[in-house]
């Protein structure tokens, strides 16, 4: 197996032993993003929108290093600590997936790092393939 760690400075530096992203062939595992901005490496602040417009931000930074951009994400998790979120996190994150979205999971949890209130995650495939017929 070949695998790759994909490490870009426009995004926060992992904060435990993990990759911002693992390419194996043609596929990018994205690790969990929070609202932390790369630059200072300190939290958004703000509402929930303005956390999910950073974690975003720092999803597209890693699917540009890896090669790909949010037309080539094929799944993500996105991870809530209050369901009532939903609806704010998903007006933001919708407006990067202009057609064909992502397959997803929407999980509430008792809690995320540093107490942030969105994590997203993510699955990019370059070059997918392609159903006969389309």
């Amino acid at each position: 197996m070949n695998k790759e760690s994909i490490i870009t400075l426009d995004a926060p530096e992992p904060i435990g032993p993990y990759s911002q992203a693992i390419r194996s062939g043609n596929m990018l595992f994205i690790s969990g993003q929070i609202a932390l901005d790369p630059a200072t490496n300190q939290l958004i602040e703000g509402d929930v929108s303005s956390e999910t417009a950073q974690v975003m931000k720092n999803l597209s930074a890693i699917l540009l290093a890896g090669g790909m951009d949010f037309s080539h994400v094929v799944k993500t998790t996105i991870f809530l600590t209050d369901m009532s979120l939903f609806t704010a996190v998903n007006e933001v994150y919708g407006k990067h997936f202009k057609s064909h979205p992502p397959a997803r999971e929407t999980v509430a949890v008792k809690g995320l790092p540093k107490g942030v209130n969105v994590e997203i995650s993510m699955i990019a495939v370059l070059d997918p393939v392609v159903s006969p017929g389309t």
